[in-house]
C-alpha cells in the first residue's frame, strides 16, 4: 500500500496535464516538461486530478508507484513555479561572474573555469560569492548544482570551495591540535 502513489495530484489553474501512451506531458505558465513512464504504470487525468495506478503488487512495481507519482508532482511545481538552488563560493580570491549565459569561476587553479548553462536552466551572480541555478526541471538544477559543486568541493580544514548553502561543513582540527 503505497501512501505516496495512492494521493491524487491536484492540477493547479493554468497548468495542462496530457498523457499519451506511456508520455506524461506537463505544460504551464513557466515552460514544458514530458516524461516517458513505465509501462507497470498507468497515469490517468480527469476532474483536475492526476492519479497514478500500478499494475501489480510485485515489489518493483510498488516501488515505481510513489517514484512516478512524485515526479509528476514536481513536473507541476516546476511549471508553476521555479526551483532554485543556492550555492556559495568561500576562499580569498574565490569568485563566480557570469558572461552572457556563461558562469565563470574563478577558484584558485592557473585559468578560470567556464561552464555553459543546459538547455533550461539559467545561472544568476548578485554577488561574487553566491551563484543561484533556476530551471524548471528539478533534476536538472540538482545535477547542474551538484556539478558546479565538483569544480571545487568544500574542504575540511578551512572550509575554501563551493558549498550548497544550507550545507554545513564539519571543520577538522589540523596538526597542532592533536598533542
Amino acid at each position: 500500500m503505497s501512501r505516496i502513489g495512492n494521493k491524487p495530484i491536484t492540477i493547479p489553474d493554468g497548468v495542462e496535464v496530457k498523457v499519451d501512451g506511456s508520455k506524461v506531458t506537463v505544460k504551464g505558465p513557466k515552460g514544458t516538461l514530458e516524461k516517458e513512464i513505465h509501462k507497470n504504470i498507468t497515469v490517468t487525468v480527469d476532474n483536475n486530478m492526476v492519479n497514478v495506478k500500478r499494475l501489480n503488487d510485485e515489489a518493483f512495481n510498488r516501488s515505481l508507484h510513489g517514484l512516478t507519482r512524485t515526479l509528476i508532482n514536481n513536473m507541476i511545481i516546476g511549471v508553476t513555479q521555479e526551483y532554485t538552488r543556492n550555492l556559495e563560493v568561500n576562499g580569498v580570491g574565490y569568485r563566480a561572474a557570469k558572461k552572457g549565459n556563461k558562469l565563470v569561476l574563478t577558484l584558485g587553479y592557473s585559468h578560470p573555469v567556464e561552464m555553459d548553462a543546459p538547455a533550461g536552466i539559467t545561472f544568476e551572480v548578485p554577488n561574487p560569492n553566491q551563484i543561484i541555478i533556476r530551471g524548471i526541471d528539478k533534476e536538472l538544477v540538482g545535477q547542474c548544482a551538484a556539478i558546479v559543486r565538483t569544480k571545487r568541493p568544500p574542504e575540511v580544514y578551512r572550509g575554501k570551495g563551493i558549498k550548497y548553502e544550507e550545507e554545513v561543513i564539519r571543520r577538522k582540527e589540523g596538526k597542532t591540535g592533536k598533542k
